[in-house]
């Protein structure tokens, strides 16, 4: 009887988006009606609570993972591979800043 109280509220509430105090109103009630008894409905309640907080781990370990295939699939640079690209810019700026102003300080050449 108990596993199909446990398995009809996993189903009816959603075990990954309910919180432990709708879980606890839930089996406060069977117990108020008779249908279980308060060990049981403190042991279900424990049972949901660690049901739906590995749901909901597992959901958002699945999006994680959905979002980072979607990403690589952008083929887009990560944030280090980009500093680094910065940091090469940044030097070959330099680097011609200074073969400018070598070239400009130069006395011109007379072609005469």
């Amino acid at each position: 009887m108990l596993d199909l109280i446990r398995k009809g509220l996993i189903a009816g509430l959603g075990a990954a988006v309910v919180s432990k105090e709708k879980v606890e109103e839930t089996v406060n009630k069977l117990v108020e009606e008779g249908r279980i008894s308060r060990a049981e409905a403190d042991k279900l309640v424990e049972e949901l609570v660690e049901a739906g907080e590995k749901q909901w781990d597992d959901a958002q370990h699945e999006m994680r993972d959905s979002m980072k295939r979607g990403l690589e699939s952008l083929d887009l640079c990560s944030h280090g591979e980009f500093m680094k690209l910065k940091a090469r810019v940044e030097a070959m700026e330099k680097r011609l800043s200074l073969m400018e102003s070598a070239l400009e300080s130069r006395p011109a050449l007379s072609r005469e």
